[in-house]
């Protein structure tokens, strides 16, 4: 179509609000999730559960939402069952939360 709405199809680079859009998007695909057990800073998802057994539970269900919304997990890029991680700059485990040492 010649002078067709022309739609993207993913996010184009350099544009200023897109961090805010897709933080709204992705608030969207998890809103029942969101502060269950899940927290969500841009692509970067934390899953954190009580026990081995509900964490798998949990991993369970955000998949299942990520391909709900026709989106998917890079398994390269996923770490599961850990006790220990480094998010945001801070490396959270059963002790606590403190600054990763890496970034100071």
């Amino acid at each position: 179509m010649r002078y067709g709405h022309f739609e993207y199809t993913m996010m184009p680079f350099g544009l200023t609000n897109a961090p805010a859009v897709f933080m709204h998007f992705m608030h969207n695909v998890f809103c029942d999730l969101l502060d269950q057990f899940v927290v969500i800073y841009l692509d970067d998802i934390l899953i954190y559960s009580d026990s081995l057994q509900e964490h798998w539970q949990h991993v369970w269900l955000v998949l299942q939402c990520l391909r709900d919304n026709h989106l998917f997990a890079k398994r390269e890029k996923c770490q599961f069952a850990q006790t220990t991680i480094d998010f945001l700059g801070h490396r959270i485990s059963p002790a606590g939360m403190e600054m990763d040492l890496d970034k100071i």
